[in-house]
């Protein structure tokens, strides 16, 4: 496992709301009532990530949706340069009016709208401690795992986490607290990461070569302790909008996840916005207004 200085981001999840229920969310949207964070909640995370290296990440669900969304850009301005702060958005439509502040506060923008074919997303519920019985087995892959290697920390309602889906599977099972969200907390380097891994990993399947699902179809993958733990609690269970796995089986290449990483697919989405997209010297993409982008280009 990584610190979570060594990550790219650490993200504040202000909303589980958003306009899709995708297969396998890592957010786990359209379980349960959505939550919108409040904005003492927001700048308490935005303090806490003071003198932080790397991207701070405004996400959700989806971001736009929340009912003060411009109020927490305008915070996040305040305490930090647009070069680190990141966007993750659908960019929905309806909310184009929020162009200007989107491009005035984020250095980056992560678009992803879910609406093609080609997307995957990794069966989270069906929990590796259904396959790997060896719980020594288990926490030594989880610590290899390529999502929390390669993705983020968090801070949400129920406080800063090592990894973004422990953090969400907390709030989905109402689990345990995470750290307390407070100045350095993100100082903490894996031998800091025990007890939130021994609870969130063995529920978790990311870190297990397992067959991913088109986003799009709108169904969950799980296993048996998991859909023990969410009868009675997740939508999707109540609408039958999951696949139960009995006995759920390894697999040696999985379906590549990366198909939507499309920069023309995703400057499409952003025409919607009069959004124009370029690749910053971090590899990562930064909004700016098209009428800007043609004055400074007709200037």
């Amino acid at each position: 496992m990584k610190s979570i200085v060594d990550m790219d981001t650490t993200q504040i999840e202000i909303t589980n709301a958003c306009i899709n229920s995708c297969s396998n969310c890592t957010r786990f949207c359209g379980h349960t009532k959505p939550y919108f964070a409040s904005i003492d909640f927001v700048e308490n995370c935005l303090k806490s990530m003071k003198n932080y290296p790397k991207m701070i990440g405004i996400m959700g669900g989806e971001p736009l949706l929340h009912p003060k969304f411009e109020e927490i850009c305008n915070m996040a301005h305040k305490h930090f340069e647009p070069r680190q702060l990141g966007l993750w958005t659908c960019l929905p439509e309806g909310k184009e009016k929020y162009r200007e502040v989107i491009c005035e506060t984020f250095g980056h923008i992560f678009i992803n709208d879910h609406s093609r074919d080609d997307i995957y997303h990794a069966p989270i519920l069906i929990a590796s401690e259904d396959i790997v019985k060896d719980h020594r087995d288990l926490m030594f892959i989880a610590d290899r795992c390529w999502l929390q290697n390669n993705w983020s920390a968090c801070m949400n309602l129920k406080g800063a986490w090592f990894c973004e889906i422990a953090g969400a599977l907390s709030l989905l099972m109402n689990g345990p607290n995470g750290w307390k969200i407070e100045e350095k907390w993100w100082m903490r380097t894996p031998m800091d990461f025990k007890e939130q891994a021994e609870w969130a990993c063995p529920k978790c399947g990311v870190c297990l070569p397992l067959k991913r699902r088109v986003s799009n179809e709108g169904i969950d993958d799980i296993s048996k302790s998991n859909f023990d733990r969410l009868k009675g609690i997740s939508n999707k269970i109540k609408n039958n909008k999951y696949i139960l796995h009995e006995e759920p089986k390894l697999m040696q290449n999985p379906e590549q996840m990366a198909a939507y990483k499309d920069e023309v697919w995703r400057q499409g989405v952003a025409d919607r916005y009069g959004i124009i997209l370029y690749v910053n010297e971090f590899g990562f993409q930064t909004p700016i207004l098209k009428r800007n982008f043609e004055n400074a280009i007709n200037s």
